[in-house]
């Protein structure tokens, strides 16, 4: 019997989602299998990612095509370029059948920011062959794909210490 992969999502207002979503795809590499990891509007500058690049070069493949900026107001049109690239290379890595899971990082950041529609996320759901894992994060995912989801993780906030005004430090956040 064949395993049939799954959608997965983490969301909510909480830290965390990517952090989650990296620990599932440590563990996959742990395990020997092939990750394919986009994210949308990082630059992929990130400490997490440099050390899954530096660690499993031969199954862990990254796609990074963001500014590495927040979006406020309408999207440049270079933004929304590289949010359909990225879009692509996951519909190809999901049809490929190279990779074990397949992660899109802050699709859901991409969407509120207007870069893609609901209906693309749907699609590319729609998208999955064989026995890939399909693992979506960001902030607010709509009802439609939490309903399509297999498995929901929501991450809320109680407290942070930004409200205190500590900045972002590498290795904690990024």
């Amino acid at each position: 019997m064949q395993r049939e992969g799954m959608i997965h999502i983490y969301t909510g207002d909480g830290k965390g989602k990517t952090t989650a979503a990296i620990g599932l795809c440590v563990r996959a590499l742990g395990a020997g299998l092939r990750v394919f990891f986009a994210q949308f509007m990082k630059d992929g500058t990130s400490s997490e990612i440099a050390f899954l690049r530096q660690c499993a070069p031969e199954h862990f493949h990254c796609f990074c095509r963001g500014s590495g900026k927040f979006i406020y107001g309408p999207p440049a049109k270079e933004e929304i370029e590289r949010a359909a690239q990225t879009l692509e290379a996951l519909v190809s890595a999901l049809k490929s059948g190279s990779f074990d899971l397949v992660f899109a990082d802050e699709i859901f950041g991409a969407l509120h920011a207007k870069l893609l529609t609901e209906q693309d996320i749907l699609a590319l759901t729609e998208s999955r062959t064989g026995a890939a894992e399909l693992i979506l994060t960001g902030r607010n995912a709509p009802q439609a794909l939490l309903d399509r989801a297999d498995l929901v993780s929501e991450i809320f906030c109680r407290k942070h210490y930004y409200t205190k005004g500590r900045p972002a430090w590498k290795g904690i956040e990024f």
